[in-house]
């Protein structure tokens, strides 16, 4: 379905945009792949810089620097390139960060989100390209304090705990709509604690490793007891592109709108992970010594447990992540020496 389509993706300069572009430019020789990014300093802009300047050295990829909150940019992107398949994944991340900065998830969670779902729509008008598959980003946040587990796509999703869940919960919500009056094609997927080589350095096990380079303690909330299903990045690229390439059947409201779970299906517990993370850059001459650990009680946000049933990208898709924890820390730990180490 994908060869010789024109793929937009946004947030094409972040850590799963930049993945997804180039596995999509080397696994199809035919695909082209128009990448916008606002390239903000949320965290340091030399990593995007970094991700991009790989991204250039491939042929068909075409990079726009820009804010999706800015309507008529967003408008001149799909009227220049026509896209054929729209992935969305431009977003405001960060659960912590939503309590000190909503502002920056309402214009791009929200606001920007609303302008890729009208473009989309308007595609549709005489004249225009029409965008075959919209597919966006939500998150496991969405399942907020839910008990039961593992999370299904089924429960009921109500009571986020922070405003980036919230903006994540619209943004399903929107599409859903949109799907409805305008028969839109529509696929929504819960991301699970994505990491791997050049993750975004605002993730905790990112600023592990950062404070255990450094000789610095690290803060590990809810005294350790947390668990966490995570998913390695060419896991979640390789979800991506499955999902890419078949667009959503007719469900029973007779439209064309799916919502699936990408995770690890096994949750991991954060004493455990801190473990493995360790012995991993032990292991890579990065740190030489076990690091402190100061355990605190919980964030406001934060949720004890996330842990995805992936029985319908099984049954749909035939695909079910699987790196082990172990191998995804080696590989991360493995760039991380190469990237950072390396320089000094």
């Amino acid at each position: 379905m994908l060869s010789g389509k024109t793929i937009l993706i946004t947030g094409a300069a972040g850590f799963i945009g930049s993945h997804l572009t180039k596995a999509l430019l080397t696994t199809y020789d035919t695909v082209k792949v128009i990448g916008i990014d606002s390239m903000n300093d949320y965290y340091e802009v030399t990593l995007k810089e970094y991700r991009l300047k790989e991204l250039h050295t491939k042929e068909r990829f075409v990079f726009v620097k820009g804010n999706i909150a800015d309507k008529e940019m967003v408008n001149q992107m799909f009227e220049r390139y026509e896209p054929n398949v729209v992935v969305n994944l431009a977003a405001q991340a960060g659960v912590r960060y939503s309590i000190t900065n909503p502002d920056a998830y309402i214009e791009s969670n929200l606001v920007g989100f609303f302008h890729i779902l009208e473009a989309v729509r308007h595609s549709y008008d005489t004249g225009n390209t029409p965008v075959e598959h919209f597919v966006y980003a939500s998150s496991s946040s969405v399942y907020g304090s839910n008990k039961k587990i593992p999370y299904s796509t089924n429960d009921k999703v109500d009571n986020p705990v922070s405003l980036y869940a919230a903006t994540k919960k619209s943004n399903e919500l929107m599409a859903h709509a949109y799907s409805k009056l305008y028969d839109l094609q529509t696929t929504g997927l819960r991301f699970f604690t994505v990491y791997g080589p050049a993750g975004r350095p605002d993730m905790a096990y990112f600023d592990f490793t950062n404070k255990m380079v450094q000789g610095q303690k690290i803060s590990i909330y809810n005294y350790g007891d947390m668990y966490r299903d995570f998913t390695y990045i060419d896991d979640i690229v390789t979800g991506i592109i499955r999902v890419l390439e078949k667009i959503p059947s007719v469900n029973e409201e007779g439209i064309k709108y799916k919502v699936y779970n990408i995770g690890n299906n096994k949750p991991e517990h954060l004493l455990h992970f801190v473990d493995t993370l360790e012995k991993c850059l032990m292991s890579e001459g990065i740190i030489h010594k076990p690091v402190r650990r100061e355990l605190l009680p919980m964030q406001p946000g934060d949720v004890y447990q996330t842990y995805a049933d992936v029985e319908d990208l099984v049954k749909e898709f035939g695909f079910k992540p699987g790196t082990s924890l172990e191998e995804g820390l080696r590989r991360f730990s493995k760039w991380y020496g190469e990237y950072y180490c390396k320089e000094k």
